[in-house]
């Protein structure tokens, strides 16, 4: 399974960005799909996942409201779109397809990862 984030570049703070992963066929249409992220120093962080139709979706406490995540499975695409970004949101960003159709929060329910992209939002 090959999986490919893209889509981070340098913003200011306020500004947007929208994360793009690409899946290969054989997980997009049964499995949930999540996005992490880990900056210098820190732990990985759970931002958001969608269950493998779209239809369930669940987003980490620093992120909800400004985030969203959707799907497309049609194009085997995963996308984070990032709004009102802040300083804070700087990391490198993981796109990771779960073991099941519904997502979680925790790191260790995914079984694939992707490369990560590189998010940096000036202040």
């Amino acid at each position: 399974v090959q999986l490919q984030a893209s889509g981070g570049g340098l913003v200011q703070a306020g500004g947007s960005l929208r994360l793009s992963c690409t899946t290969s066929r054989r997980t997009s249409s049964n499995n949930a799909v999540g996005w992490f992220r880990q900056a210098p120093g820190k732990e990985r962080e759970f931002v958001a996942t969608i269950a493998w139709n779209g239809g369930s979706t669940t987003y980490g406490d620093s992120v909800l409201g400004r985030f969203a995540i959707s799907r497309d499975n049609a194009k085997n695409m995963v996308y984070l779109q990032m709004n009102s970004l802040k300083p804070e949101d700087t990391a490198v960003y993981y796109c990771a397809v779960s073991r099941t159709s519904y997502g979680s929060r925790s790191s260790t329910g995914y079984q694939y990862w992707g490369q990560g992209t590189q998010v940096t939002v000036s202040s």
